[in-house]
């Protein structure tokens, strides 16, 4: 399978915390010189909130949607023995190691509902790719959008994928669809549904979701709970997908039904 163009960096600069998000992001400056949003691979879902990261955030723009470009940072020990607050400094030392990164986006601002914009096609696709995805957390509490440039920015896509959070019982979710569409941010919006449907099956294909599934880092896979090994999971991720992928006609009516 071939090799998609992820970056990896080293971080040379923690900043500064991102209180907002409920595991801690920070903002940190790598070695190219950039400055990335930083997921630690010690926060509370641990290794499986970046690989629904990864997964989700591939999967947006293989659609078409706008994201930060993501890269793997590795996470040397220096930096919890300089980092005073201890809750910040435990976060640090279980993260050492690859974590993931989305670039900044410098003066962005959070998606507000009542003030941003978004054209019908994109909210379509969204509301499509979180309905695929399962994710749980784009809501108008925490949309987990930004605006930037004028375009609509999709991040934080780390509440997907529950099912892995229980791998012994992952085929039971095979069978469901996405009910909590119902609360998605952009749902009034979705008014092109069928149309960015088509447009999806277009562009995302099982080759594609195979490129991304195969470009997890093998680290993120391995787990002292889950008793299935790296390749049996990456088969769960990819059949989980293409079983989604297959159903889009009934998530289409699911969520069209909530609207």
């Amino acid at each position: 399978m071939s090799k998609m163009d992820i970056r990896t960096v080293d971080v040379t600069q923690y900043l500064q915390p991102l209180r907002e998000g409920g595991s801690l992001p920070a903002i940190v400056k790598a070695d190219d010189g950039f400055l990335y949003v930083l997921k630690f691979r010690g926060a509370g879902q641990g290794k499986k909130a970046l690989i629904a990261e990864f997964i989700g955030g591939e999967m947006a723009r293989a659609i078409g949607l706008n994201v930060p470009e993501l890269v793997f940072m590795n996470l040397d020990d220096s930096f919890s023995k300089t980092e005073p607050d201890e809750e910040i400094q435990d976060l640090l030392k279980f993260s050492v190691g690859l974590n993931l990164g989305l670039h900044f986006l410098s003066g962005a601002i959070t998606y507000d509902p009542l003030v941003s914009t978004v054209d019908a096609n994109t909210a379509s696709k969204v509301v499509l790719l979180d309905s695929m995805i399962s994710n749980i957390d784009r809501t108008a509490k925490n949309t987990n959008l930004l605006h930037w440039h004028n375009a609509l920015w999709v991040i934080d896509n780390g509440a997907s994928f529950y099912f892995h959070h229980d791998f012994k019982s992952w085929r039971n979710h095979l069978t469901r669809t996405f009910p909590l569409i119902k609360d998605h941010v952009l749902l009034q919006k979705a008014t092109h549904l069928k149309e960015a449907a088509k447009e999806i099956q277009q562009v995302l294909d099982k080759d594609k979701i195979a490129e991304i599934i195969s470009n997890i880092p093998e680290d993120w896979l391995l787990s002292e709970v889950d008793t299935m090994r790296p390749e049996e999971m990456r088969e769960a991720y990819m059949e989980f997908i293409n079983t989604r992928f297959s159903k889009i006609d009934i998530l289409v009516k699911e969520a069209e039904d909530a609207r």
